[in-house]
């Protein structure tokens, strides 16, 4: 009997079937500018520069971290392609830059097309809200190389703005106000140390209730990070925006700290913003200190605006029109030492 590649660990029959799981949920995303079909070797889309004084293309590249270790341990699958998308887009919006259209890597020891299919179905749904479409991937399957069941995910997005619409933090001025959109949960950060918290201090199971939180753990780690493509880019037709941050690894104080000018500072005033409960029981539950859970978390936060005094109020009016809770929580203040990143009065509740 000869040997096959199957007897090697790889089934090509079941990456035929894969495709035929995902290739509507795929075409659901195509934009009018996507010219291929699922299966090319090259994605093609056909990019309208009339449209555009100057267009710069804007990318990103990004994952999900070991927050996949929640989706393997509750074995659902369809929320973490919405957290693949968000991390992409969600990073190149602060720019300024509308997404196009975004490619995905998933990478598997031995591919079970229904659970791949799942995947994917959470990718479209992030592209879909997004605005952006799915145009292509790679469905790697590597015998022995992943552990049984599990996979890796990542992703690329491509977007476009006018140069003389990119946002860098060059117009930031004193004075400017920091509004903050808050964000659903951990989103797709920090989780080794949320993993540690709930799992090896607290000893807790993913299906046990935590009372303080009104959900189970995997409830709560699993909530998909909010993509705030729709609200930003409407806030942008109507509204000055001179920054914009997404509070991502490194939290509040690396990710604010990469748009503010080297005369300014940020400084935030959280008084008025209760730091939402999973947090706070992470903190507590961990004995982590408020410096390492701003440096390590959103802590309710997810992305953040700068804009001019006058704006603030419409800003966030505009904002909760399109369902992200807006907060003001700081201000742009003439620097004074070496603090680029200033945080007081965090309510911990």
């Amino acid at each position: 009997m000869s040997l096959t590649y199957e007897d090697a660990g790889v089934n090509i029959s079941e990456g035929e079937r894969f495709v035929k799981l995902i290739k509507p949920t795929v075409k659901a995303t195509f934009r009018p500018e996507v010219l291929t079909d699922i299966g090319s070797f090259g994605a093609m889309f056909s990019f309208n520069s009339s449209n555009y004084k100057s267009p710069v293309l804007v990318s990103s590249t990004d994952g999900v971290g070991t927050k996949l270790r929640i989706a393997f341990m509750m074995d659902r699958h369809d929320t973490v392609g919405i957290d693949l998308v968000a991390m992409n887009v969600n990073d190149i919006i602060v720019q300024g830059a509308e997404p196009l259209f975004f490619l995905d890597y998933f990478a598997t020891s031995n591919l079970d097309a229904k659970k791949a299919a799942e995947v994917i179905k959470g990718i479209a749904a992030g592209c879909k809200e997004a605005g952006c479409a799915l145009i292509g991937g790679e469905t790697a399957e590597m015998p022995s190389f992943y552990a049984d069941g599990e996979y890796d995910l990542a992703g690329f997005v491509v977007g476009v703005v006018d140069n003389d619409k990119i946002i860098d933090g060059t117009a930031i001025r004193i004075g400017d106000k920091i509004i903050g959109l808050a964000s659903s949960g951990l989103h797709s950060n920090g989780y080794s140390l949320a993993r540690k918290v709930f799992f090896e201090i607290l000893g807790k199971g993913i299906d046990d209730n935590v009372g303080e939180l009104g959900k189970t753990v995997g409830e709560a780690l699993i909530e998909p990070t909010l993509i705030y493509v729709r609200a930003v880019k409407n806030i942008l037709k109507e509204f000055q925006v001179n920054g914009i941050a997404h509070i991502t690894g490194g939290g509040f104080h690396e990710n604010i700290k990469r748009i503010i000018p080297n005369s300014c500072s940020a400084k935030l005033d959280l008084a008025g913003f209760e730091v939402p409960a999973l947090f706070r029981y992470i903190k507590d539950a961990g004995k982590i200190s408020g410096h390492e859970m701003l440096r390590t978390f959103n802590c309710g936060i997810g992305m953040i605006l700068i804009v001019p005094d006058g704006d603030v109020e419409d800003v966030i009016h505009r904002a909760k029109a399109f369902d992200n809770d807006a907060y003001l929580i700081g201000e742009i203040v003439e620097k004074e030492g070496g603090d680029t990143v200033i945080i007081e009065n965090v309510n911990w509740g």
